[in-house]
């Protein structure tokens, strides 16, 4: 069968690609914009891509088009496909109908870490020599591609709340039909297509409709707004966590007791007994949150607590999640994919906690739809009150005013407009043993580079 698919580069629907020609179809793809690296992966994959949506790539018919949920109505090569009448579906409904019946769906969905979560659980599988399958939003360290098909009946999948096509609103994870579901957190978040968190809610709701009685529910104890999901009715087991094991606001089956305060270590309790304990590279409550709810999960699947710590002693991380991207003259360069103002005080609590009194400057781009709409503005600068400066970049389609944030912030704060100079008032502020993390879901104009690039010629 020949598939083409519309907004092929981004992560989701390029990981799909690879599965479609995994399972022997032919496969071609066009988006907006056509770069590395998720062009150079499909490329070599032996697939042809195609720069931009004239519908001229649909001639002659494919036998199926899969359409991104970035495509709408007005794109000329969707109305070419509704026109001519070719078939055509989402890329969550063909992963049902294609890649996941008949499998051990282990799905990681929440507001925040389904990327590192599920890398977590498919990497405590595949350790434990299950072969899993596996599709991911991102790029897991210990894995060359972030997807496949697996050998085994097991499937780990980061199930995104955001919705599936424009012909299909409903939120991508309801069409995964999973057996074991990590409900990592749940706030508001998605602006452009979510009214308020009632209707994100409502998702999450569907998704724990189609839970199996014979599943498995796994969450933290403590969101008031995923006990809200789960009041709605839940027809399957859960098992709650937490990282106090004397909580007061349910009972929980799983804790996690801190033995490094950073998140570096910790041991894992089971109805109060030690069973494991995690020495790994990950820092942070919400990576010990993470990697506690990917134990759990797993051990739905037959897999020990102690083979899931052995398995995250080596995990290598996730790339943009704190990745560091170089040590010039003792300053460090991080780069983090923080989304929303929870992420970014999580990422910058972990990091104080790890460094103590070093320095640390947060660059922050304002990338995601959310933000960029100013939901969260008056949320951000209490984002960040563990950095010791905060050097916020207004892009141009950032349609509020960020003085603001910079005005009522906690720490000293400065608003730029330019990249460049950007990069010279961080350096500026370095000293040694200075941590710079540039907090971005985009490329936020190669600042990554150029920073590395200018540190290398400075001296402090």
């Amino acid at each position: 069968m020949h598939i083409h698919i519309l907004g092929i580069c981004g992560t989701f629907m390029g990981s799909l690609a690879q599965l479609a020609k995994d399972l022997g179809h032919k496969v071609t793809g066009s988006d907006a914009n056509v770069y590395p690296p998720m062009s150079t992966q499909l490329e070599q994959a032996g697939i042809t891509l195609t720069q931009g949506f004239d519908p001229s790539q649909l001639d002659p018919a494919p036998d199926l088009v899969i359409i991104g949920n970035a495509m709408s109505r007005g794109n000329p090569a969707v109305e070419y496909v509704l026109d001519k009448g070719i078939p055509y579906t989402s890329g969550p409904q063909w992963l049902c109908d294609h890649v996941l019946q008949g499998k051990w769906v282990l799905a990681v969905a929440g507001t925040h870490g389904k990327t590192t979560t599920s890398s977590m659980l498919a990497w405590i599988l595949e350790y434990a020599g299950m072969a899993p399958g596996f599709l991911i939003g991102g790029v897991t360290q210990n894995f060359p591609t972030s997807a496949r098909l697996g050998e085994t009946p097991f499937f780990v999948i980061e199930a995104d709340e955001y919705d599936s096509a424009f012909f299909d609103k409903r939120s991508k994870f309801v069409h995964y039909r999973p057996r074991t579901v990590i409900l990592n957190n749940l706030e508001f978040d998605h602006a452009d297509i979510f009214d308020d968190l009632a209707a994100i809610q409502k998702q999450f709701h569907h998704l724990v409709r189609t839970l199996p009685s014979t599943g498995l529910v796994v969450r933290p104890e403590a969101d008031v707004a995923l006990q809200t999901v789960i009041d709605k009715g839940c027809w399957t087991p859960q098992q709650l966590f937490s990282l106090d094991s004397n909580n007061t606001l349910a009972p929980c089956e799983w804790s996690a007791e801190l033995l490094n305060a950073d998140g570096s270590a910790f041991k894992v309790l089971h109805q109060n007994t030690a069973v494991a304990e995690i020495h790994w590279q990950q820092t942070g409550l919400h990576n010990v949150n993470n990697g506690l709810a990917a134990m759990i999960a797993a051990r739905h699947v037959g897999v020990t607590p102690e083979v899931s710590a052995a398995a995250l002693a080596v995990f290598a991380g996730v790339k943009r999640r704190m990745e560091v991207l170089a040590d010039v003259h003792s300053i460090k360069v991080y780069d983090d994919f923080a989304h929303h103002p929870t992420a970014i005080k999580t990422t910058l609590s972990g990091l104080r906690a790890k460094v103590g009194t070093d320095k640390i400057i947060a660059v922050i781009e304002p990338r995601s739809n959310t933000m960029r709409m100013g939901v969260h503005k008056k949320s951000l600068n209490q984002a960040c009150t563990d950095a010791d400066d905060v050097l916020w970049y207004q892009p141009a389609n950032v349609n509020w005013d960020m003085d603001e944030v910079v005005n009522r912030s906690p720490v000293p704060a400065k608003l730029l407009r330019d990249i460049d100079e950007l990069i010279e008032q961080a350096i500026a502020l370095c000293e040694a043993n200075t941590h710079i993390v540039i907090m971005s879901n985009g490329g936020f104009g190669g600042i990554h580079q150029k920073m590395i690039a200018a540190l290398k010629t400075h001296s402090l």
